[in-house]
């Protein structure tokens, strides 16, 4: 089916919807994309391609500065509100679940509860700057304060998966970098680690978030 597109008015600029839609769907994601790259990375498309098959609706948010034709991310407040004016116009009777990568994972966390959303998927969250370990962002991540999953490259240069402490929901990527690229001799190809992201999300998803809300 044809992704529908919206365009979205916020604090600072012209943002877009861009919904790709489950006939019956049982929940809805919302992701916002990183800092150096915009709404068509693979990992954002892999999601948005596959799960509204399993009854998921997938929309990406695409930040006014992208749409702008500027280089570099605003300030993380900027960024926040630019996805509480995209999650503002969407119009959806499922459990909401908000998250993105990188940059977007970070949005995600920060604005997760006060969004209404039910969970908060992270894509390749940039735990610290690299090799920068003491600048920890886990209290952003422990902020979501919704039920969350980590998606995370094993050699993802800003945080690898052992990083992450022990009660934190964390699937890792075989191989994977942090745009979850993997090297050509690897044992697993790339569209096996996008499986795996695709795979471990719709799982989490019927498990966590459409599980939990039925048992209400």
């Amino acid at each position: 089916m044809t992704p529908s597109e919206l365009m979205v008015a916020t604090p600072h600029g012209e943002g877009r919807l861009v919904t790709h839609r489950a006939r019956s769907p049982v929940a809805t994601l919302l992701l916002g994309h990183g800092a150096g790259a915009g709404i068509d990375t693979p990992d954002l498309l892999a999601l948005a391609e596959n799960l509204p098959r399993h009854d998921i609706t997938v929309t990406r948010f695409e930040q006014p500065w992208v749409r702008a034709g500027r280089k570099v991310a605003p300030a993380p407040a900027v960024l926040d509100e630019g996805l509480t004016a995209g999650a503002s116009r969407l119009r959806t009777r499922s459990p909401l679940v908000v998250g993105g990568r990188s940059a977007g994972a970070r949005s995600a966390a920060r604005t997760a509860k006060r969004l209404g959303a039910v969970g908060c998927l992270a894509l390749a969250f940039p735990l610290h700057p690299p090799g920068r370990p003491e600048k920890s962002r886990l209290p952003e991540l422990r902020g979501a304060r919704v039920r969350t999953l980590v998606v995370q490259g094993e050699r993802d240069t800003m945080g690898t998966p052992q990083e992450f402490p022990d009660d934190v929901e964390v699937v890792v990527v075989p191989a994977a970098d942090h745009s979850f690229r993997v090297p050509k001799r690897a044992e697993v190809s790339q569209d096996d680690a996008l499986d795996v992201l695709v795979q471990s999300t719709l799982e989490w998803v019927v498990r966590e978030v459409v599980g939990n809300v039925r048992r209400l």
